[in-house]
């Protein structure tokens, strides 16, 4: 970085920075917490709108298929049929696979593929969105609960407080829609999501090798370490049969899904596998008496629509505190994925979903759901992908998929008596496979290294700890960021780009040259209690380096600090005495401080403090290059101890 031979010459007087005229309190109020919770204005369609128009769309906002319903054509049932119908297919062995994920009875996987995909088909905004249980959320219950009680030896009391866990989940997903806090769910980041996806993903395949080699007793832990130990511990027992099954229909999945990537086009194919390995499997063991060869099978489930369970809810038990807890990890989670999922496929067919009407709409189905013997539910990526792919139009395909689950339940339930557990394994893991994004970790290696210790960190403790460890390592360490963008802004040294007027960061732009006297900061953050005291250490660390860097060159002594605030978006009260001591510190130096473009919540500020008063409104100006100019006038027109009255009565022209 070079010095610049910067000439005066006569110009125009400045501009003001000017003051925003004052605005009552309650006023200013209401626009606050209208920005913080209503960013989006979801009031604004009701503007100028009669009553009866008020409550229709009042219903709409609340119910879209009231919205989208009167529109719909033979076109649109054609397209969702087929969805329907295809992810139906995905649905019911994945719904009895992650139930027994969870440690739950496999019925009750269908049973959650049936009631809330019809309350999410009313309320939810997405057209793509394919509801049902995820793996995710269904470890995260037998995990929690599992600590607490023991599946096997008090299953009804495990199923009730599953039960209990889903409405709990229900009412925070929907409180939080309804208070307009989804924000708070956008404190697990992109790397956090990514991170714990896959090592839970991890967990669930390592814990699937129990049905792979016919296990009968397993660890109730989730970290790999015991997963491992229990697994080879017991090679005498592995069974080879279920083993040779299970790497088989493994192998059968992982090829469809080969297939299917390679040519979009025959997308049910890899949809229709699940189902296809289940009716597969059922018929290899019914023929050749598997099950008597050490093939473990679902047995009987129980015919019937899901039977209601308000009564099974537990409000008074000592394991209560157990089943909030779990229900607002698990809730959380199910939520930061429905809600990412649904945003990314409107992204594809560019439309807009609403983050917190979607909240509303999952946490009543999971409401809802608790009380008609479901567990967890959301929209899982894979089975919204193939709906997605299969065209459909809107969340018809959801009503679709329910009423094949529904006819399911009433009449095919005992055909699944035969199916080998290993089958419902190896469906689980190929469906996890898919959740471990390589891709994405990398990517957030070559951007952000921090993003990828966040990725790495959410890793390693979910499949080395726990998945409640590592969620919270992964929060922990997101928030350790966020806190240090807060406490420790950037600031920058700027310089002139040759024969300009503008100013940019020297480490971005090499060949902008200096102004000899005057150095030129930028803070690129607001100033607050958290970085007031850094920011005043590291401006005078600046103006140090500064005036050691003139006296070995033997140049012009420092005589102004500009500081660049446009980036200075709020300001508080221990920001505006970090401001007054740095002004105390360059007096007794002998240099002058300047501004250049604080916003307008900054000068109103400054203004009702009388920090303008204090620097002199002659010394606040609207862009660097008027700033450096003006601090050039004096340096050529006046004597170092001279009063600021010229310069003063030159502004005033």
């Amino acid at each position: 970085m070079g010095n610049s031979d910067y000439v005066y010459t006569d110009r125009q007087p400045p501009h003001r920075v000017a003051v925003p005229p004052p605005q009552p309190f309650f006023k200013t109020f209401k626009n606050s917490l209208k920005e913080t919770f209503f960013p989006d204005d979801p009031l604004r369609q009701f503007k100028n709108k009669s009553p009866s128009r008020k409550l229709l769309l009042g219903l709409q906002y609340f119910f879209p298929i009231l919205e989208w319903g009167p529109r719909y054509s033979f076109g649109f049932l054609k397209s969702d049929l087929i969805s329907g119908i295809t992810i139906a297919s995905l649905a019911i062995p994945q719904g009895i696979s992650y139930a027994k994920l969870a440690n739950l009875p496999p019925i009750l996987g269908l049973y959650s593929s049936f009631i809330p995909p019809l309350i999410y088909a009313m309320m939810g905004s997405s057209r793509d969105l394919a509801v049902g249980t995820v793996a995710v959320a269904s470890l995260l219950v037998a995990s929690m609960l599992g600590d607490e009680v023991n599946a096997a030896e008090n299953p009804t009391l495990y199923l009730h407080l599953a039960f209990t866990a889903t409405f709990f989940a229900g009412l925070l997903q929907a409180s939080l829609g309804l208070l307009r806090l989804g924000f708070i769910v956008d404190f697990l980041s992109h790397a956090t999501i990514v991170g714990f996806m896959a090592g839970a993903a991890t967990v669930v395949i390592l814990q699937q090798l129990k049905g792979v080699f016919g296990l009968e007793h397993f660890t109730q832990s989730t970290d790999i370490i015991s997963v491992l130990r229990s697994v080879f511990s017991q090679i005498h027992e592995w069974r080879w049969e279920s083993a040779v099954l299970g790497i088989g229909f493994l192998f059968f999945l992982l090829s469809t899904r080969y297939v299917s990537k390679r040519r979009p086009k025959l997308f049910w194919i890899s949809a229709m596998a699940p189902l296809t390995s289940v009716i597969l499997g059922s018929l290899l063991v019914y023929l050749t008496h598997a099950e008597k060869h050490g093939v473990q099978v679902i047995g009987n489930l129980k015919k019937g629509l899901n039977p209601p369970s308000f009564g099974d809810l537990v409000f008074t038990s000592s394991y209560l505190s157990t089943a909030v807890k779990t229900g607002i990890v698990a809730g959380i989670i199910a939520l930061a994925e429905g809600i990412a999922v649904g945003r990314s496929f409107a992204m594809y067919k560019h439309y807009h979903i609403d983050g917190n009407k979607e909240m509303v709409a999952i946490g009543t189905m999971n409401i809802v759901g608790s009380c008609f013997s479901c567990y967890l539910t959301t929209g899982p990526f894979s089975r919204s992908a193939v709906n997605f792919n299969a065209g459909c139009k809107t969340a018809m395909s959801n009503v679709v998929m329910a009423i094949a689950v529904m006819f399911t339940l009433l009449f095919l339930t005992p055909l699944f008596h035969y199916t080998p557990l290993v089958v419902l394994s190896a469906i689980i893991m190929a469906a996890m496979l898919g959740l471990i994004d390589y891709e994405a970790a990398i990517h957030l290696w070559k951007v952000d290294k921090f993003d990828f210790v966040v990725c790495i960190g959410a890793f390693l403790g979910v499949v080395f700890a726990s998945v409640e460890i590592g969620l919270v390592i992964a929060v922990a360490i997101s928030v350790l960021r966020l806190l240090l963008f807060i406490a420790r802004p950037r600031t920058f040294l700027l310089g002139n780009i040759p024969n300009s007027t503008i100013y940019r960061n020297v480490e971005q732009y090499p060949t902008t040259n200096s102004v000899p006297g005057i150095l030129i900061l930028e803070i690129d953050a607001p100033i607050y209690f958290a970085n007031a005291s850094y920011l005043r250490e590291r401006i005078s660390r600046w103006i140090d380096e500064e005036e050691d860097r003139l006296k070995s060159s033997g140049e012009t002594n420092l005589q102004y600090v500009i500081l660049y605030m446009s980036a200075v978006g709020n300001i508080d009260t221990s920001g505006i005495s970090m401001l007054e001591e740095v002004k105390k510190t360059t007096d007794r130096r002998g240099i002058k401080l300047v501004m250049a473009n604080p916003g307008a919540e900054v000068m109103k500020k400054l203004n009702k403090s009388k920090f303008i008063e204090t620097i002199g409104e002659e010394w606040v100006y609207l862009t660097v290059g008027e700033a450096v100019e003006a601090c050039h006038y004096k340096l050529h027109t006046c004597k170092p101890d001279s009063t600021n009255e010229e310069l003063q009565t030159w502004n005033n022209v």
